[in-house]
């Protein structure tokens, strides 16, 4: 006979929100998405549950001022700092994106105090994937 397995942490026995806050997470990875329009910080735990998450958006920065350094830099610090008392301590970096706020985000990550393992570029790159629109005709 199977036993049904407990989900721990769901919605409906009300504890979830309390064992949030108390989980230490000692190791991580930093996701970093630069575009050019905006970048998104996101620290996962190992298994990729998300943890924090901070965007140039959501710093205060609009329109064209997201897609610069100052803006990935203080969103980049705001995402740590929440991890960082979570006692955060070792982390692996995953850049992703063609924007420039990729190198000042890397900066704000080395100054918080967090060990880096690595730090990988993963952006995608297609192998000549799809075909390109015609050109245009004027």
């Amino acid at each position: 006979m199977v036993k049904p397995i407990p989900k721990v942490g769901s919605r409906r026995n009300g504890r979830s929100s309390a064992r949030k806050s108390a989980r230490r997470i000692p190791k991580g990875v930093i996701h970093v998405q630069a575009s050019f329009n905006n970048t998104i910080i996101t620290v996962t735990d190992v298994r990729g549950r998300v943890i924090s998450w901070s965007s140039a958006g959501t710093c205060g920065f609009k329109g064209t001022r997201r897609g610069t350094p100052f803006a990935a830099q203080t969103a980049a610090e705001n995402a740590i700092r929440a991890v960082v008392d979570r006692g955060m301590q070792r982390a692996k970096v995953m850049i992703k994106g063609p924007g420039i706020g990729r190198d000042a985000a890397l900066r704000a990550i080395r100054r918080s105090g967090i060990l880096l393992s690595f730090v990988r570029d993963v952006t995608p790159m297609p192998h000549n994937g799809c075909r390109p629109p015609k050109k245009r005709r004027v």
